[in-house]
């Protein structure tokens, strides 16, 4: 399966995310969907800084230029906010899944179906 698919078909096909994206550690972008101007800068800084309590928390979490509020971080996950759209964030072996979601999404739905393609992803070593 492609990168591409697994953001087409298990994130944007199951309605509980309205945007993705799939990149390395690195930053660099492995498949998203269309029309979603995530940069590569914003996903490099997400990645480097990921669950990082010093700095996440005041500089807030940006995605497409637009500045999330931070929730909480673990060593796997960030949550971030804006009025009612939110932003769930996964960290796997040598990806990171960023999912967008938008009303009438709830963030529950979004943080189940990212977290479930990012558990598949860790179990085949990914």
């Amino acid at each position: 399966m492609s990168w591409q698919s697994y953001v087409d078909d298990q994130l944007l096909a199951t309605k509980s995310v309205s945007q993705a994206v799939i990149c390395g550690h690195d930053g660099n972008i492995w498949a998203t969907s269309a029309g979603f101007g995530v940069t590569a800068a914003e996903l490099k800084h997400l990645a480097t800084n990921f669950g990082n309590m010093s700095v996440l928390p005041m500089s807030g979490l940006n995605v497409n230029g637009i500045k999330y509020m931070f929730l909480s971080a673990n060593d796997r996950v960030m949550r971030g906010k804006k009025g009612t759209s939110g932003v769930h964030i996964m960290k796997t072996v040598q990806a990171i899944i960023l999912s967008i979601y938008h009303e009438p999404i709830v963030a529950e739905q979004c943080a189940n179906t990212t977290e479930k393609l990012g558990e598949y992803l860790i179990s085949v070593g990914y």
